[in-house]
C-alpha cells in the first residue's frame, strides 16, 4: 500500500512540475500572441482573402493544420482551433528563430520577431538584411531600422503594415 502511495505522489509532483514549465513556455510568447491577435486585426473563423489576394483565416493563418493544406475560399474553423493554429505557428517561428539568430535576444526583440516572422514568412525572414545585421553584431537601433522596409505588398505601401512594423519596431527596441 505505501509503494502505491509513493507512486501516486511521484505522479503528482511530475505532473505539477510539468504543468509550471508548459505555463511558463506559454507565458514566455504570451505577449507575442496577444500582439499578433491586436495587429491581424481580429479573428475571422471564415476564410478571408486578405490585402495581397492569399486566402487567410483565424488571426492571420493561410494554412489548415488540422487538413494540411492551404485556406481555401469557404473555409470555417473555431475560436480553439484559431488559436491553437497562432500557439502552433508562434512556437514553430520561435524555434526557427532562436536556431537561426547567433547573438542573445530578450523577451521584447523576440516577440518582435515572432510577430514580423509570422506576417512575413520565416524564409524571408532568413534571407533578410535584418538578420544579416543581427548576426553581424550591428547596433539594435540599426537592426530595428530594417522593420521599416517591410511595409509593401505587391509593391504597394500599406498604411496596416507600416503601423504593425512601428509597433514592432518599438517592441524590439524596449
Amino acid at each position: 500500500m505505501k509503494k502505491q502511495s509513493n507512486k501516486i505522489i511521484v505522479l503528482v509532483v511530475l505532473g505539477i512540475i510539468i504543468a509550471s514549465l508548459k505555463s511558463k513556455a506559454g507565458s514566455l510568447y504570451a505577449s507575442a500572441l496577444n500582439f499578433i491577435k491586436i495587429k491581424e486585426g481580429g479573428l475571422y473563423l471564415k476564410a478571408y482573402q486578405d490585402s495581397g489576394g492569399v486566402w487567410t483565416i483565424g488571426w492571420g493563418s493561410t494554412f489548415d493544420f488540422d487538413k494540411k493544406r492551404k485556406v481555401l475560399p469557404g473555409d470555417t474553423i473555431t475560436q480553439a482551433q484559431a488559436q491553437k493554429w497562432l500557439e502552433m505557428t508562434t512556437s514553430q517561428d520561435a524555434n526557427e528563430i532562436k536556431k537561426i539568430v547567433k547573438p542573445y535576444l530578450n523577451k521584447n526583440e523576440l516577440n518582435a520577431l515572432i510577430s514580423f516572422v509570422y506576417n512575413v514568412g520565416i524564409s524571408a525572414f532568413r534571407n533578410s538584411t535584418m538578420l544579416k545585421l543581427l548576426n553581424s553584431g550591428a547596433d539594435k537601433k540599426t537592426v530595428a531600422n530594417e522593420f521599416d522596409r517591410w511595409v509593401y505588398d505587391d509593391g504597394v505601401k500599406v498604411q496596416g503594415l507600416v503601423n504593425r512594423r512601428i509597433a514592432e519596431k518599438k517592441l524590439f527596441l524596449s
